[in-house]
């Protein structure tokens, strides 16, 4: 079948007899035909165009419901209005981030609900961008009111060079960079992933991830539609809240195709616990993609052990390499066969170095995933600091270089001169080394840490951490490090101290705050230093600080901090009513060996964002339809949140 961008792909799926089904629960879940996808996307397009959406207009959409974001983004694809995926979230520096973008993209077009808009009304007015939000706001359309899509839009027939979506980094603080993919990069790349997966329409696909990720949109949505499966879409906080969920419908449904990073499987172990997955038979899965974080050979295996009962083949697990600025898809392992590592000298692994394998030390040992080799029509090169290319066995800088990789980033030259060279090779910001035709990730040179499943970069954190009093950036460097036994990155600070932990115990309490409120990640260790390593151009050597932190050199600081954290939480609490001995039981549960009392902070204790929406889930089972999630923010503490419920209950 031929076609060449994204409407084609739509056009000639319109009378395909499969659906997209969107999984809401258990036992609730919405269907969509391909017809009816077809005929949403122009009759909503009819709409934007009547509100006066034109060609080349810019589209945020800023939903959490997955119908229908679907619908949008397909009705913007449909008129030639590029696309603009953000994610909701449940803090303020995600509208933070749609504030900043809507700036960067000039007079956007904002496609969204009534609630989300609410609250970056209140956002905007507290820092003083109520212009911005105005603006915004005269080009907003709401989602929740479509009621009458019978009359088709104007169909624009876009060029292959045409953008087809922008998505912009994960980064919440800094200015963010927005990865322009157009419809040729999107074609070319579904078409190279399509063969090597062998995809057919005799596949069924599940997915947790959310669509504003390139795995979730286009790994999971434009892929699987081209190759006219049938779709399963879960919301992702479904998954955090009821992770068996995911396994139970991949056997209900008879999903041959479903995914996740490293973050989903640790989740859903933990939860699982010792127990069984009764009834449940995953025999028809023959491929779980695994990727969008370090992959943790560890983690693999004991994920695959601990399922093997249902029939979960070890050849099903299949660990890939991809990135935004690919279209996603890098390259693939071969099919039909178990996934495979190698076990590499962790201290023979520098740019230029020949990687060891086998090192007789076992201290020395890290294993690392192979991730296949280039998908078809793609290039991948090992290069040193100089961008010259090093032979096989030699670690290096990983650039790629195809039809589906971007041509730059939105309106940044700057950014695009410096990843993308004369010849089109992009530097991905990865360093890995390729053995028997097969790529090893070995770190990353632009030093993202992997969180969850999601990206975060440094100097983004580190602007949050040093909003602390006394603080300011310089004094503070934030590092993903990887802590034997833990099979992922801890989220680990180093502030600049010179003064005795006393003093420094307030600081490290604000600033764990700070990143856990703002961000929604949880901070392993807050770490005082008497230096921040720098280069002789001022960059700051985060590997550096967190080799010294495995290496020991801050253990008896930090031992003295827990001393007096543990000494602290031993004066006397606070006395509680019987709402908020309720609230504090949930909230223990959710916080093991956290001493909570009821003028606690949350943020100040580390309720990452996923201890969150568990807090929120066992609050609203006890108290349904009273709380939101986002009103957790807004009353951090269990007296704050009783006061607050028991005016919710009395009203």
């Amino acid at each position: 079948m031929s076609y060449q961008t994204l409407v084609d792909v739509l056009e000639n799926n319109r009378k395909v007899d499969r659906a997209i089904t969107y999984v809401l629960g258990e036992n609730e879940e919405r269907q969509v035909s391909y017809t009816e996808v077809h005929a949403r996307a122009l009759g909503i397009l009819y709409h934007l165009q009547a509100m006066g959406a034109q060609r080349g207009d810019k589209m945020i959409i800023f939903l959490s419901n997955n119908e229908q974001f679907m619908d949008g983004y397909w009705a913007a694809v449909c008129g030639g209005i590029v696309p603009v995926p953000l994610a909701v979230g449940i803090s303020d520096e995600h509208r933070h981030k749609l504030l900043r973008i809507a700036a960067k993209l000039g007079s956007p077009l904002l496609y969204t609900d009534r609630k989300s808009l609410e609250r970056l009304a209140a956002l905007a007015q507290e820092s003083g961008q109520q212009a911005l939000f105005e603006q915004l706001k005269a080009r907003t359309f709401f989602a929740d009111t479509i009621t009458d899509i019978s009359r088709p839009g104007k169909l624009h027939r876009p060029a292959p060079e045409d953008i087809a979506f922008i998505q912009f980094s994960s980064g919440s603080t800094s200015e963010p960079k927005g990865v322009v993919l157009t419809h040729a990069n999107l074609v070319a790349n579904i078409k190279s992933s399509s063969g090597p997966a062998r995809f057919n329409s005799d596949d069924v696909t599940l997915s947790w991830m959310p669509l504003t990720h390139d795995m979730g949109l286009i790994g999971f949505y434009l892929m699987h539609f081209t190759a006219r499966m049938h779709m399963h879409i879960m919301p992702t906080d479904l998954f955090v809240r009821r992770p068996l969920l995911w396994l139970q419908t991949c056997s209900k449904k008879r999903v041959t195709i479903t995914c996740s990073p490293n973050f989903g499987y640790r989740h859903l172990l933990k939860v699982l616990g010792d127990r069984k997955l009764d009834g449940v038979d995953l025999s028809s899965i023959r491929l779980i993609f695994n990727g969008a974080e370090p992959i943790s050979v560890e983690l693999c295996n004991e994920f695959m052990d601990k399922l093997a009962y249902t029939g979960l083949k070890r050849r099903a697990m299949f660990p890939v390499y991809g990135l935004a600025e690919a279209s996603l898809a890098m390259t693939f392992p071969p099919m039909d066969q178990e996934y495979r590592w190698l076990r590499f000298n962790r201290h023979k692994l520098n740019v230029g170095g020949t990687a060891e394998i086998n090192p007789p030390k076992s201290s020395d040992v890290l294993e690392l995933m192979s991730v296949g080799s280039p998908i078809p029509d793609t290039e991948l090169r090992i290069a040193d600091d100089a961008r010259a290319e090093l032979p096989a066995g030699t670690v290096g800088h990983i650039l790629i270089r195809g039809p589906n990789v971007t041509h730059g980033y939105f309106e940044d030259p700057a950014a695009t001169a410096q990843a993308i060279d004369a010849q089109g090779w992009l530097d991905t910001g990865d360093l890995g080394v390729v053995r028997d035709g097969n790529l090893y990730i070995t770190g990353r040179a632009k030093e993202i840490i992997f969180i969850n499943g999601q990206n975060y970069y440094p100097y983004d954190l580190e602007n949050l951490a040093q909003r602390a009093p006394g603080l300011e950036l310089g004094k503070v460097a934030v590092a993903g490090v990887s802590r034997p036994p833990s099979q992922t990155e801890e989220l680990t600070v180093f502030v600049l101290h010179r003064g005795d932990m006393a003093e420094f115990l307030p600081t490290a309490n604000a600033v764990a705050r700070l990143i856990n409120e703002h961000a929604g990640l949880e901070v392993a260790q807050v770490v005082p230093v008497k230096r921040i390593p720098k280069t002789t151009s001022g960059k700051v050597q985060r590997h550096l600080l967190a080799q010294t932190y495995l290496d020991g050199e801050f253990d008896a600081e930090l031992a003295e901090l827990a001393r007096l954290r543990s000494a602290g939480a031993g004066s006397a609490a606070p006395s509680a009513s019987d709402l908020e001995t309720r609230l504090l039981a949930i909230c223990e549960t959710a916080l093991p060996g956290k001493a909570l009392n009821v003028t606690d902070n949350l943020f100040d204790i580390g309720a990452s964002s996923l201890k969150l929406i568990e807090i929120h889930e066992n609050v609203d089972r006890e108290f349904p339809n009273l709380i939101d999630l986002t009103e957790l923010f807004d009353y951090p503490t269990v007296r704050e949140l009783a006061q607050h419920l028991q005016s919710k209950i009395a009203g």
